[in-house]
């Protein structure tokens, strides 16, 4: 019997919107990315470390990969293409819709990985028969031929233990990398931004999710309660106006819901302060960046 103790970092890529995220949770048992059918939702590199006696997981969620238009989605890249070079596994995530060849730079640097790299074709519940699903295996093989093919449905819950088995396998020896009681690398305070970003996310259309960031300026956890306050960022005024909406009727709504998952997600009372301000152009601002945590 083999009782040596295993760990590693598993890094999870792809392009936007093929259910990473939703993986990522499912693999770790614990909501810790924050999921919305929008592209874009993840921006930064999260963290969920999964813990048994035997092994300890480093599962890391990226944004997905995308030509980058302005200085906050060049910060997202470089999370994406960092998780490139730190891993013991790479789960490229792809879905039964894409378009291979789409980020053909970054698949290629895949391809030419030397450490194992499990293929993860997600959403093959949308698929109508077994051919259609041959077909994109045997496209994908060509393109990724060193990976193995997994295909799966994060949303249905399919085929994820035997993923979750075959990362077990693969995992190196070796000592455990943070405390077992550890679930992530993240403060409590990334969670209640990551709450909040997702009901602005669900909340608004067109540009103002993609325009706002949030910053938590007050966190007083008590025995059975939570004080916090939070801050909008917005680039302009008319976004301001938007995310506030009529007699302040929107930010009530973003604070009710985020409230309740944060409630959920520490088990104790929140009380949850929400204010919106203007920081003009923050996504092209290295400053603006570096304070928000998108840059190191």
């Amino acid at each position: 019997m083999d009782n040596k103790h295993k760990s590693g970092f598993v890094n999870i890529v792809g392009n936007p919107n093929v259910g990473k995220s939703t993986l990522m949770n499912d693999l770790v048992g614990e909501r810790v990315s924050i999921i919305t059918s929008k592209a874009q939702t993840t921006r930064h590199r999260i963290m969920g470390i999964v813990n048994t006696p035997e092994y300890q997981i480093v599962f890391s969620d990226t944004p997905g990969v995308l030509k980058p238009k302005y200085k906050l989605q060049e910060s997202m890249l470089s999370f994406s293409e960092g998780a490139l070079t730190d891993a013991d596994i790479l789960l490229y995530v792809t879905d039964v819709v894409e378009d291979p060849t789409k980020n053909a730079d970054f698949l290629q640097r895949v391809a030419a990985e030397k450490i194992p790299v499990l293929l993860v074709i997600n959403k093959i519940d949308l698929l109508k028969d077994q051919t259609e699903l041959e077909k994109i295996v045997e496209r994908w093989h060509t393109m990724l031929p060193n990976a193995e093919i997994l295909p799966a449905s994060a949303k249905e819950g399919f085929n994820v233990p035997n993923l979750m088995r075959r990362i077990v396998e693969l995992l190196p020896e070796g000592e455990p990398y943070f405390g077992k009681d550890a679930l992530t690398d993240k403060p409590a305070r990334f969670f209640v931004t990551e709450i909040i970003r997702e009901k602005i996310l669900l909340n608004y259309d067109k540009e103002v999710p993609y325009s706002a960031e949030v910053i938590v300026e007050k966190f007083e956890e008590k025995e059975n309660s939570i004080h916090i306050m939070a801050v909008i960022y917005v680039e302009r005024d008319s976004q301001k106006g938007i995310l506030i909406g009529k007699g302040g009727s929107m930010l009530k709504r973003v604070g009710t819901e985020a409230r309740k998952d944060i409630e959920k997600f520490f088990g104790k009372n929140v009380f949850l302060e929400l204010f919106v301000k203007v920081e003009p152009n923050w996504r092209n601002r290295e400053n603006k960046l570096r304070s928000f945590g998108y840059i190191e």
